[in-house]
C-alpha cells in the first residue's frame, strides 16, 4: 500500500456493540472532515471501512418483519447504517424513530420498515442495505454475515439445547457450544474479499454468543480471518452479560471465539482498565453481572497481547469510549 494511503478495516459483530464501535471509527475515514477532538496530522486514516453484521435476531421489530416478510432481520444492520451516517442528520434520526402506537406499526422502527420495503422492491436484502447506506451517505460498507435465513441453536452444559436467539438470551443455563441452522451457510463474496485485503480486523464488543460467535460460524469467514494478513483484535466487553457470559473472564471470551472458529484468531485484545463505579456495579449486580476479569496471564497464554486502556464511559449502562478505542485500534494497525 502506498504511504499514507489509509488503512482497510473490517469490523465484525452485531448488536449495539458494533454500532458503537463504528461511531468511533467513522471519524477516521478519509477524507477526514471532522473529529471529536483535535488530532495530530500524522494520525492513521481509514481508506476503507467495512462492517460484517450478524443476522440471527428473531425478537422485537426485526423478528416480526422476519416472520411476516421472510426477510433477514434488519435491526442490527439499521443501527450500523445510522452509526456510519452523520449523527446529527435528520434522516438518520428518522431511521431510528420507533412508532409508539398504531395497529401493526407499534414497536417498529422506521428504518426497519424502510429496509423491508427496499427488500421487497429489489428482492435482495444486501442490495436494500447498499441503497439505504447510499441514502444516508454512510462512511463505510455494511454486509450481512450471510444472505441465508439462519437460526441459532445453543447446546447447554446440562445437555439440553435452546433454539432461537430470543430463547437463548432468556435461558438460565450456561452455553457450551453454538451452532447455526442450517449449517454451512455461505457469506457474501464481498465480505471474504474485504477480509482478504484488510489491514485490521476487529471482533467485538458485543454479546459473545448472539452477536460475535454467529459470524464465525458462517462458512469460510473464520478461515478467511485466519488467512488474512491483517492484524486481528478482540475488543473485550466491559461487563459480563446475563445468560451469555456470566463468570467468563477476558481469556474465556477469547477461548470461546477460538473454539468456535476452530483456530487461533487474535493478535491483540483491547481490555478496559478503568474501574466501574460502585453505583454502576450495584445496577449490574441485580442481573448477576460484574466487570469482566482481566486475566492477563491467561490472555497471553493464548498467544494474544493484551492492550489496556481507559475505555469505559458510564451512563445508565457501561459503554465503550469509542474514540479512544478507535485510535488505539488504528495505532495497532
Amino acid at each position: 500500500m502506498p504511504k499514507n494511503a489509509g488503512l482497510r478495516v473490517v469490523a465484525i459483530g452485531g448488536g449495539t456493540g458494533l454500532s458503537t464501535l463504528l461511531k468511533g471509527l467513522k471519524h477516521y475515514v478519509a477524507p477526514v472532515v471532522e473529529r471529536p477532538t483535535s488530532r495530530h496530522s500524522q494520525e492513521p486514516r481509514i481508506s476503507e471501512l467495512c462492517a460484517v453484521v450478524t443476522v440471527s435476531d428473531d425478537g422485537g421489530s426485526s423478528g416480526r418483519l422476519r416472520k411476516d416478510f421472510n426477510m433477514l432481520p434488519p435491526g442490527d444492520i439499521r443501527n450500523c447504517i445510522v452509526a456510519l451516517s452523520e449523527d446529527d442528520a435528520l434522516l438518520s434520526r428518522v431511521f431510528q424513530h420507533r412508532f409508539e402506537k398504531g395497529s401493526g406499526l407499534e414497536g417498529h422502527s422506521f428504518g426497519n420498515l424502510f429496509l423491508a420495503a427496499l427488500t421487497s422492491i429489489t428482492s435482495d436484502f444486501s442490495e436494500a442495505v447498499r441503497l439505504s447506506s447510499e441514502i444516508l451517505a454512510t462512511r463505510g460498507r455494511i454486509y450481512p454475515a450471510t444472505a441465508s435465513n439462519v437460526e441459532l441453536e445453543a447446546h447447554m452444559e446440562d445437555g439440553t439445547t435452546v433454539r432461537g436467539e430470543t430463547n437463548i438470551t432468556a435461558s438460565k443455563g450456561r452455553i457450551r457450544k453454538l451452532s447455526l441452522i442450517p449449517p454451512n451457510v455461505e457469506p457474501l463474496k464481498e465480505t471474504l474479499e474485504a477480509i482478504a485485503r484488510a489491514d485490521l480486523i476487529t471482533i467485538g464488543p458485543g454479546s459473545l454468543f448472539t452477536s460475535l460467535i454467529p459470524n464465525l460460524l458462517v462458512r469460510g469467514i473464520a478461515q478467511a480471518i485466519v488467512q488474512s494478513p491483517a492484524r486481528k483484535v478482540y475488543i473485550c466487553n466491559l461487563m459480563t452479560q446475563a445468560n451469555e457470559s456470566l463468570g467468563r473472564t477476558a481469556a474465556d471470551h477469547i477461548r470461546a471465539l477460538n473454539d468456535h472458529a476452530q483456530a487461533q484468531i487474535f493478535d491483540y485484545a483491547l481490555i478496559n482498565k478503568k474501574p466501574v463505579t460502585n453505583e454502576l456495579k450495584v445496577r449490574y449486580s441485580r442481573e448477576g453481572a460484574t466487570e469482566i476479569v482481566a486475566d492477563l496471564d491467561a490472555v497471553k497464554a493464548l498467544g494474544v497481547e493484551p492492550i489496556l486502556g481507559d475505555y469505559l464511559v458510564e451512563g445508565e449502562t457501561a459503554r465503550h469510549a469509542t474514540d479512544r478505542v478507535a485510535i488505539d485500534l488504528l495505532r495497532l494497525a
